[in-house]
């Protein structure tokens, strides 16, 4: 029998997971994977990004936890990270799959009138005019992700946000899966890290805001994300520390206190074991002409 434990994480699908740079974007369609997967792509999940699958043509049937659904184009989905997806679809079958860091969907969700913490699969009738102004969108992000590969971050923040809000537009038509209690209280344990991280919460404190027990919310956070609570929060403090670097001018003195760590050099050897650099040499680097800051 497969448990939860035994679903493959992946970057892409056939690609083992990494870690990912803050921004991080990448576009492809489902057919250029084609002599990986011929049609038929097994559950998976990716630990670090969500993904939107618009279906332009064909067919066939997707799951998302443990809903399924027999679809035709067109459709479309997103799936945040951690969430166990797949499909089989008919030959002629393809999508547009925009995959997006998590940091990156953080920073639009105030813009953004679709919750990004539950799955969404949408089908509908090609007719309804909201399917080409999706299908427009999905096309600009494509183009523009070939043209200039994650150079145009502004331009992919506002497309990208305006395909989730058209997305939130369909309302009751939206199917919501449902998830498993474990993955509905890791999720909500996310969420809950992110309203918290740079308080130095105790796990205890988690455990009572969830209104959960000890076992449970660890059963949840190692069972969805592969890391205790402790380790969840330090890499929501890791990956805020990243963007702070990289998208602000503020100092690493200052930085390091933002989110929680009142001594520097303690923020600066917490950040040198998870990243073997420095925060600021970190930085220079990734700051350089000519340096992405997101890979492929």
């Amino acid at each position: 029998m497969t448990t939860r434990s035994d679903v493959p994480n992946f970057f892409v699908y056939g690609e083992p997971s990494r870690s990912l740079d803050v921004g991080f974007l990448h576009v492809e369609t489902v057919m250029e994977r084609k002599t990986l997967h011929f049609g038929h792509v097994s559950p998976h999940k990716h630990p670090l990004m969500g993904q939107i699958t618009y279906w332009f043509q064909g067919g066939g049937t997707y799951r998302i936890e443990d809903e399924t659904w027999n679809f035709s184009a067109p459709a479309v989905s997103f799936v945040p990270s951690n969430v166990v997806h797949g499909f089989d679809v008919e030959d002629q079958s393809d999508a547009i799959v925009v995959s997006v860091s998590d940091d990156m969907l953080e920073a639009i969700v105030p813009q953004v009138e679709l919750s990004l913490n539950v799955p969404t699969f949408v089908t509908g009738k090609p007719e309804d005019a909201v399917w080409s102004k999706l299908g427009a969108l999905l096309d600009m992000i494509a183009d523009e992700y070939r043209e200039r590969g994650c150079e145009s971050e502004k331009v992919f923040w506002g497309l990208i946000g305006a395909t989730l809000s058209l997305m939130g537009r369909f309302g009751s038509r939206a199917a919501l899966p449902t998830t498993s209690a474990t993955v509905a209280l890791g999720l909500a344990l996310r969420r809950m890290i992110d309203l918290h991280y740079k308080e130095n919460w105790a796990v205890g404190r988690y455990v009572e805001a969830l209104a959960t027990t000890p076992h449970l919310l660890d059963k949840a956070a190692h069972e969805v994300f592969g890391l205790s609570v402790k380790e969840l929060v330090l890499e929501r403090r890791l990956l805020e520390a990243k963007r702070l670097l990289m998208f602000t001018v503020r100092s690493v003195e200052d930085i390091g206190s933002e989110i929680g760590f009142e001594d520097p050099a303690y923020f600066s050897r917490f950040f040198r074991k998870r990243t073997g650099e420095a925060p600021a040499l970190w930085r220079r680097r990734r700051l350089q002409p000519g340096t992405a800051t997101a890979t492929v």
